[in-house]
């Protein structure tokens, strides 16, 4: 084959090993991360879109509250956005088509800092991690799209790679079968097929990594409860739990049982009934001792008709608030649109140990009153970092609702006191 053959062909770009290299590096992190963001969705039935639209103070604002008031363009959205991330993060990943995923990428990214740009006016506070003045992760992933989206990145260590070389081998050999007029012999020479197994191995070394990723995704998915990870971690030893059957005779009690309204007090301006919903089970939280099926049986049991006839039912006993998780804003919010329901709800603002964000989620959400979750604030304290439990109280203030600090130890409790913090009230 000539020179002139191979440049008809096409060519692959020239880059240097150590250039190529971190080219591929680069485009598969931003890979991972796309990939993982749209599976870690995909897992979680209660994920939404609607919190963060909710957060939208911008330009677009009127169109995504449109979208929140409509549950059926919420739930394309919601597709769009998980199977959206999965798609262009297995591009990038694989090196398939990585032009088009890039790009794809870059609309996805600039649709996200337009929802909620860290504009000056718009940025409460200094702000949380990864979203700072004017420039937030979401740019800065969108700036290395670009250079992805105009360099070669496919053309090292992927499927690009491999299918141009393909296009090109076979295009070559047309040329040459045509200058002969003459099939070309089906042997080969022996240093080409080598050739290709090792082309082939370089570029499907990206397999191993991804093996990688779903270990690591298989590893952490889920929410154990502590009953259920004491267990695991006693499964090499002799454990004394014993659960078996149980007869008994069970009497329901309803509605014309109620021998009276359940009493009411105040938080501040907020009226709460003494008796309440906690969350726990509505999010798949079972504490159930040595099983450890419950959670999963209990969170497929507790859709989101469920939910609002368990919501129903307590309304219709006075119960008028319920004590929960930003993960269930989603289906509070849609209580509220769907069923015309008026429970209220005190958020614990425990939010992937990022309080100040699970502060900013439960807020825009509608939330009543918030308050330090009790694990976070335990940490918190054990590290000696009152200040964040600080501004976490100022930001609940400053959004008008009442602030709190939970606590599942006295030590936390007495901590925040001595170091005089002082919140609305206490959750222990």
């Amino acid at each position: 084959m000539s020179q002139k053959d191979t440049g008809q062909a096409g060519s692959l770009p020239n880059l240097s090993t150590l250039q190529s290299s971190l080219l591929v590096i680069l485009r598969m992190a931003i890979g991972w991360h796309f990939l993982y963001e749209g599976v870690v969705k995909l897992f979680d039935p209660n994920w939404s879109s609607a919190g963060y639209l909710a957060e939208s103070k911008w330009i677009f604002s009127g169109l995504f509250d449109w979208i929140l008031m409509n549950p059926a363009v919420l739930g394309v959205v919601d597709l769009l956005n998980i199977y959206g991330l999965i798609l262009i993060g297995l591009g990038l990943f694989f090196g398939c088509f990585t032009r088009i995923a890039s790009i794809s990428g870059i609309i996805l990214l600039l649709l996200y800092y337009v929802t909620n740009p860290p504009l000056i006016k718009i940025t409460q506070g200094i702000g949380a991690e990864g979203n700072y003045l004017f420039v937030d992760k979401n740019l800065v992933e969108l700036i290395a799209l670009s250079v992805l989206a105009f360099l070669p990145a496919g053309m090292f260590w992927g499927l690009d790679r491999l299918i141009f070389l393909s296009k090109a081998r076979g295009a070559a050999t047309e040329r040459v079968e045509e200058e002969l007029a003459e099939p070309q012999s089906k042997e080969e020479p022996a240093g080409k097929s080598l050739i290709e197994r090792r082309e082939l191995l370089k570029n499907l070394i990206t397999l191993p990594v991804f093996g990688a990723f779903v270990f690591a995704v298989l590893k952490k998915r889920g929410w154990e409860s502590y009953e259920e990870k004491h267990l695991l971690a006693l499964a090499e030893g002799d454990t004394e739990a014993v659960t078996s059957a149980t007869i008994k005779t069970f009497r329901f009690a309803g509605l014309e049982d109620l021998k009276g309204k359940i009493p009411y007090g105040q938080l501040g301006d907020l009226k709460i009934s003494r008796m309440f919903l906690g969350g726990n089970l509505i999010g798949g939280w079972a504490h159930a001792r040595d099983l450890i099926y419950v959670s999963k049986l209990v969170k497929a049991y507790h859709h989101d008709q469920k939910v609002f006839e368990t919501f129903r039912l307590a309304e219709k006993c006075g119960i008028n608030t319920i004590l929960t998780n930003p993960a269930l804003c989603r289906v509070i919010n849609k209580y509220w649109r769907q069923e015309k329901g008026k429970i209220q709800f005190i958020s614990d603002c425990g939010y992937q140990n990022d309080v100040i964000k699970g502060i900013k989620i439960s807020v825009d959400a509608g939330a009543s009153a918030c308050y330090v979750h009790g694990g976070i604030a335990d940490t918190l304290v054990e590290e000696g970092k009152f200040d964040v439990i600080g501004q976490a109280l100022e930001l609940m203030r400053k959004n008008g609702v009442p602030a709190g600090i939970g606590g599942h130890k006295l030590e936390t409790v007495k901590g925040c006191v001595e170091y005089g913090l002082e919140p609305d009230y206490w959750v222990k």
